[in-house]
């Protein structure tokens, strides 16, 4: 399935005590507005997550979102099918061979 834009769907939630809106906690996935799955694959209703239609995915990345306050993970096969770099590795190699 080629995906360009996603919204959400989480673990868990929190509401903003300033406005009142409810944003992604825990693990996040990527999902497609009209489906009941994920881009990973998983179904929302059997493993219990929450859709968040207003809120997009470059907006609960850790390292540039806005609502990335109760984010613990993100999938990284959603992030994959999302359009993450294979550059962009989560180590570095320290003591390279000669």
């Amino acid at each position: 399935m080629a995906v360009r834009s996603s919204a959400v769907a989480a673990a868990d939630q929190w509401v903003d005590p300033e406005d009142g809106v409810r944003y992604p906690a825990g693990e996040v996935h990527g999902w497609v507005q009209g489906h009941n799955g994920t881009v990973c694959g998983l179904s929302l209703s059997r493993s219990g997550l929450t859709r968040f239609p207003h809120v997009g995915w470059a907006d609960v990345q850790p390292e540039s979102g806005r609502h990335a306050e109760g984010v613990q993970a993100v999938c990284r096969r959603c992030a994959a099918g999302l359009g993450a770099r294979r550059d962009e590795r989560g180590w570095t190699r320290t003591n390279p061979r000669p």
